[in-house]
């Protein structure tokens, strides 16, 4: 039987007698993915492995970083989590909220699509949406309190930011917990929580006063600290700040971007029969049975051992916070609980983006995006800028998605215009290979064939042009192998990345520029529009093999998916709106639509085409996706209006309707011949984004849909949520003519596959 398991926003499906494919999806979904009520499952699915799907991305816990340097000296430990950074100071919890629209510098939102006008196009700048900077600060606390990490966690944070190297940062510690020792007479403070929510404890010792805490919550003001200019500024300021409690109890803070909702606080104190007379601060987890979607590290029996208190907020004529604990016995340990809810930001507006994804031998995942800077809020602003739009990631999961190996930066420094990752690969020693998008005039380079941008200065209203950038990252992730720009004065994007077995890495994209870097190249000069690039990097990334344009002089010509195989043969997927697209051994030598797909092979040295074609009908067709399998036969995905599509021993022969349907294609390995070819959707619309394939020939593909009726097998969410897009995984038989599974993937909002990867080991 098939088991799916969600961990950290990838799917594993895992057969027995089948290998594994782990899938790279990206959410708005206020829910994440629910357990269907449906009874087409058997039972074993619809226990185990729903669970596991649903379970496990929450439940991973919140990462602290320790402040090594990579944000303001006021910060001891900053976090992420869904749609917010928080940043704890000496004596405050800051909160960095994006609402909605926030999505600049995100990857995953420059993918030229769009289901809304049918046409393809490049999602345009937004701008920076909503963001709110929102405190809580400790009234009155003992601002020099001890505060640590606690519960290391074995992922580590690096930063490259800028070109400054004694700036970058590498091998910062995670944990799991941060505890406050001391920050009233008595009374502990810990952080912790997971990618649900966050929450905090007050620890209050036997004797302590828990009327000592007093909260002032509210959107943030800074300057010097400890003055009573600054002090008077704060309380007048909170003063005026939108705070209520509701009929449940709750505390509730209106923000300019959405509400922010602590709960009614849970309060407990532990009974004799504890075995320990100290509390120990991994219990404050536990929580009754009308909390027990919190996280739940502590042993169920323990419940048992804890006295619940009615204890609730209360609001002084200042409008700060305080705690009325009724009935309390002040010789035991007092624990105060609440818990943050982000009702907008949570789901509303996602700030981490993932792009692609890739799997080493050992099963490991490694994930490619855009994050919002790190970037500590240092003036008194409601909407700051938070490190210019955001930071390119890579990170490393363990291979059962329980942990964070590590997690990389990598961009340009705050002010600079924004950067994404698009593209991932990984060699066979770990190293993991990177492309995407930056307009960074600082992006930290290393080894560099192109050290300098040729995007606009730091300041500059020009959010057009930018430069692709490739880096290869060691395999701790904690320092960068090679790190190189990639274009020339226009704009330049880098969209996917291979890797051979000897290292070489071979790149695709697209580039506007007339001086793009060329080497070796097929076609040294660009086309009337944009043009397709393909550029070979020697393993050490100080030569380019070659570097070609591809394209024609008539349209456009745009490069989405790379693969390479064993020989160093690169294959290349995109589309193409010109007639007079290179070609060579073509089985569709003109071009039939607006806009084709086509698929290109490229010699080892990139001298000769091997054989390069359209593929399309009548309407208009786009090519997203491309994988290879050990013989040579190309595989490619993508999205298609046409209802004359070529097909061949397809599994669903005929156009599903709407605005379009993904589709699966497989070459011979010639490329002289459709071993099969079929549409996958429904009646509305669907896109197929990243494809896979195993060892024995099946493909694994990924995407978005908007259908209520797109083709399901042996699905663990069988219908869709009612949101705008829903996710899907689909495998098929290696002879293309049946499922072997298929499933929605989604909440009630948007959701979108962006990329699979499948390992050799099943794993």
């Amino acid at each position: 039987m098939r088991k799916f398991r969600l961990v950290k926003g990838l799917l594993k499906v895992t057969a027995p007698t089948m290998l594994s494919t782990v899938v790279l999806f990206v959410g708005a979904s206020g829910n994440k993915p629910q357990a269907s009520s449906e009874p087409a499952q058997p039972a074993e699915l619809r226990q185990a492995n729903r669970h596991a799907l649903i379970e496990s991305y929450g439940r991973l816990p919140l990462s602290f970083e320790a402040n090594r340097g990579q944000s303001d000296p006021q910060v001891k430990f900053l976090s992420r989590g869904n749609g917010y950074t928080l940043f704890l100071t000496g004596d405050e919890a800051v909160l960095s909220l994006r609402g909605q629209g926030s999505r600049v510098g995100d990857q995953g939102e420059r993918r030229p699509w769009s289901f809304v006008t049918g046409q393809l196009h490049r999602a345009k700048d937004q701008g920076q949406g909503t963001t709110d900077v929102l405190s809580m600060k400790l009234v009155g606390a003992n601002r020099s309190a001890r505060v640590t990490g606690q519960d290391e966690l074995p992922g580590k944070a690096n930063y490259f930011i800028g070109s400054d190297r004694k700036k970058w940062r590498t091998d910062v510690p995670t944990y799991g917990k941060v505890k406050y020792e001391g920050v009233y007479p008595g009374i502990d403070l810990v952080y912790y929580g997971n990618h649900r929510q966050l929450e905090y404890d007050f620890v209050v010792a036997p004797g302590a006063d828990p009327k000592a805490i007093a909260l002032a919550v509210g959107e943030s003001l800074y300057g010097p600290p400890e003055t009573p200019e600054h002090d008077a500024a704060v309380r007048e300021h909170h003063k005026g700040a939108p705070l209520r409690i509701d009929a449940n109890g709750d505390l509730v803070v209106q923000a300019e971007g959405g509400e922010v909702r602590f709960h009614k606080p849970v309060m407990y104190q532990e009974q004799p029969s504890v075995v320990s007379g100290q509390l120990s601060v991994a219990q404050t987890g536990l929580r009754r049975a009308d909390h027990e979607q919190r996280t739940t590290d502590t042993p169920r029996s323990t419940t048992q051992n804890r006295r619940f208190l009615d204890g609730r907020y209360a609001l002084t004529a200042d409008n700060r916070i305080t705690f009325d604990v009724p009935g309390y016995d002040r010789s035991k340990p007092l624990v105060i609980d609440p818990v943050l809810v982000y009702s907008t930001y949570l789901g509303g507006s996602g700030v981490d983006t993932g792009g692609a994804i890739a799997v080493d031998s050992s099963g490991s995942a490694y994930v490619t995006g855009s994050t919002n800077s790190t970037d500590f809020p240092t003036a008194a602003a409601q909407q700051p800028t938070l490190g210019g739009v955001g930071n390119a990631f890579v990170a490393k999961f363990t291979p059962d998605g329980s942990a964070l190996v590590y997690s990389t930066y990598l961009g340009g420094s705050p002010g600079s215009g924004g950067d994404g990752g698009a593209g991932i690969a990984v060699d066979s020693s770990g190293n993991a290979y990177v492309t995407g998008t930056t307009h960074s005039a600082d992006f930290p380079v290393v080894n560099a064939v192109q050290p300098n941008c040729g995007c606009p200065p730091p300041g500059s209203s020009d959010y057009a042009t930018v430069d692709a950038f490739v880096a290869k990252l060691n395999a701790s992730g904690n320092a960068l192998a090679y790190s190189t720009y990639l274009g020339g004065s226009g704009s330049d994007e880098g969209t996917a990345i291979a890797v051979d077995p000897s290292g070489n890495a071979s790149v695709t994209g697209w580039t506007a520029s007339t001086d793009f870097p060329a080497a070796n190249a097929l076609k040294p000069t660009l086309g009337q529009g944009a043009n397709a690039f393909v550029t070979k990097f020697s393993p050490d990334g100080s030569t380019l093999v070659y570097s070609t344009y591809l394209g024609g002089n008539g349209g456009d010509d745009r490069g989405f998916g790379v693969a390479v195989d064993s020989a160093g043969n690169a294959y290349v997927t995109g589309w193409t709106s010109s007639p007079d697209f290179p070609r060579a051994h073509a089985l569709q030598p003109a071009l039939r639509g607006s806009f084709d797909a086509f698929l290109t092979k490229l010699s080892p040295d990139g001298s000769a085409l091997v054989y390069s074609t359209y593929l399309g009908g009548s309407g208009s067709d786009f090519g997203f996706g491309i994988a290879v399998d050990s013989a040579g036969s190309a595989y490619a995905t993508g999205e298609t209006s046409s209802a004359d599509f070529p097909t061949a021993n397809a599994f669903q022969a005929g156009y599903g309707g709407g605005l379009y349907d993904a589709f699966v294609s497989k070459f011979s390995p010639d490329g002289s011949a459709v071993v099969y070819s079929t549409y996958l959707g429904g009646s509305d619309g669907e896109l197929g984004t990243g494809i896979a394939v195993d060892s024995s020939g099946n493909p694994y593909l990924t995407g978005f849909t908007i259908s209520t009726d797109f083709p399901t097998a042996n699905a663990i969410q069988p219908a869709r949520r009612g949101g705008f897009l829903d996710a899907f995984v689909a495998g098929l038989t290696a002879d293309g003519t049946a499922l072997v599974y298929s499933t929605y993937l989604g909440g009630s909002d948007r959701d979108q596959g962006t990329g699979i990867a499948v390992d050799s080991s099943g794993n």
